[in-house]
């Protein structure tokens, strides 16, 4: 394979359809949407395109808020999101223009109207949706990392100027601090096993940002720095939950005083102990819809974040380059994209052409396209027979038709055996996380083959002294451990002669 391995594990997305429904579901979102159709056919604002204080009160009540206690927010949130969004456009009034939407009122400086970005949501496609969306997703983002409007207020001074310095607030740094809590959110979501049903405790996550890898057990400081850290956290991620990003059980507000009250004391419990129920201290998850915007803002600042899929137009050459860096069932999904796109009988006859080669990654194509070649199933055999000849083919040809039930294919020559057990082993080096599983292939091949040794080291393949030297190490008799080293030195010196 090559060294260029993905940022990112492969993520399995569901549908554009479904992604812009959940879109249109998230409260956030929707509302701005209503806001947007409830402005036609237009509204007077402010000069800065916010609402004017009658048109607030109507937007509240349209919105049915007016019983919710924060409802002037959620709906000023909703209307500030349509305007940065597109979803309405805002126009300065003409002198003759004042006074005839919802809202009229003394005061207005300007008009809102529908935008184009209103019409894409009945007339546009899935794609179209998910574009607006993720406008409003970055809008959301900024906004989740400016500093709580009371921080802010006390840092004004006695001229009225906004100190940043005593804010003690770096935007870009809190940006970055927040994509690095949203990536291993979204790493850790990847790899889930559960389908990304399960949420991560608000503590692990922040320490994944603050505690070093090479920290055994924190310091009091870092401890003290991953509490901070939660505690911003649990703000950004209330906000971040309406727009569909997160799903987010916030911070037990108890929990949230004692942390206060206790001051450094408290700080030293920013990690919960075992036996506490660990979603007092938030828990929270990406959404399908959470996945693709992170994914989105990876892809945008250059990250390499594959999504299953995403070689299905690709060449066999290319998919079975990348398929031995996949997980299982993402490598299993990427095959049925590609494969159903072909005939299998050509999708077959592809395979095993890429699969040919003597570089350093052809022994892991190889075994990539015979997983592949399971998949094609019967069809696969006409094409297996055209190449049982063939020097890097034949041998994988065979076991391929043994699997599928064939009898009729002759025998392998000894040599062909040799090569295919010393690429099999060679695909392996490097791939296998669990050292006992190459460590148990070597034993059985042994095993299988009397005086394997004394043959192996003359077999033609790129990789027989490095497959050699790395089955001495393995190779738990001692005695056939040194016979693996002096067959690897003897492939050395032939090699080094031709």
């Amino acid at each position: 394979m090559s060294g260029d391995r993905p940022t990112m594990p492969p993520v399995r997305l569901p549908s554009e359809a479904e992604l812009a429904r959940d879109a249109l579901a998230a409260p956030l979102f929707a509302r701005a949407i209503r806001l947007a159709r409830w402005a036609a056919p237009r509204t007077p604002v402010g000069a800065g395109g916010e609402l004017l204080d009658a048109g607030l009160r109507e937007a509240v009540a349209h919105l049915g808020l007016t019983e919710e206690e924060h409802g002037a927010m959620y709906a000023g949130e909703a209307w500030q999101l349509a305007v940065d969004t597109g979803l309405v456009e805002i126009e300065e009034d003409r002198e003759d223009d004042a006074g005839d939407g919802p809202g009229a009122e003394d005061g207005a400086a300007a008009t809102a109207t529908p935008g184009e970005g209103a019409a894409l949501i009945t007339s546009g496609s899935p794609h179209d949706v998910l574009e607006l969306w993720l406008g409003g997703l970055d809008t959301v983002l900024d906004d989740a990392t400016v500093p709580d409007i009371g921080d802010i207020v006390e840092s004004v001074g006695e001229g009225g100027e906004l100190d940043l310095d005593q804010l003690d607030w770096d935007p870009e740094e809190e940006a970055d601090f927040l994509d690095s809590v949203l990536g291993n959110l979204y790493l850790l979501t990847v790899l889930d096993d559960s389908s990304g049903e399960r949420a991560v405790p608000l503590p692990a996550l922040a320490a994944s940002v603050i505690v070093p890898d090479e920290m055994d057990e924190p310091t009091d400081e870092v401890l003290e720095e991953v509490s901070a850290a939660m505690m911003r956290l649990d703000d950004q991620f209330r906000l971040l939950a309406p727009i569909g990003l997160v799903d987010y059980q916030p911070v037990d507000e108890a929990l949230i005083e004692e942390l206060y009250t206790e001051g450094a004391a408290g700080q030293e419990d920013a990690l919960p102990p075992e036996e506490e129920d660990v979603s007092r201290y938030g828990m929270v998850r990406l959404t399908p819809l959470g996945v693709y915007g992170v994914r989105a803002r990876m892809l945008e600042s250059g990250v390499d974040a594959p999504a299953v899929g995403d070689l299905a137009d690709k060449g066999a050459d290319v998919l079975l380059d990348r398929l031995p860096g996949y997980p299982e069932a993402a490598a299993q999904g990427e095959l049925e994209q590609w494969l159903a796109r072909r005939e299998p009988a050509d999708g077959a006859r592809e395979l095993l052409a890429a699969a040919r080669g003597d570089d350093d990654s052809a022994p892991k194509r190889r075994l990539a396209c015979q997983q592949a070649l399971l998949l094609v199933g019967p069809d696969a055999g006409p094409a297996l027979r055209e190449v049982l000849d063939d020097r890097h083919l034949g041998g994988l040809a065979r076991v391929g038709l043994a699997e599928r039930g064939v009898t009729d294919v002759p025998p392998p020559p000894q040599d062909m055996v040799f090569w295919l057990t010393i690429d099999t082993i060679a695909a392996q080096l490097g791939s296998v996380d669990d050292t006992a599983e190459l460590r148990d292939l070597v034993e059985g091949v042994v095993g299988q083959h009397s005086g394997f040794f004394d043959a192996a080291w003359r077999v033609d393949h790129p990789a027989t002294a490095e497959v050699l030297e790395a089955m001495g190490q393995l190779h738990p008799d001692k005695r056939l451990a040194k016979e693996a080293r002096k067959a690897a030195f003897k492939a050395r010196s032939k090699s080094g002669g031709q």
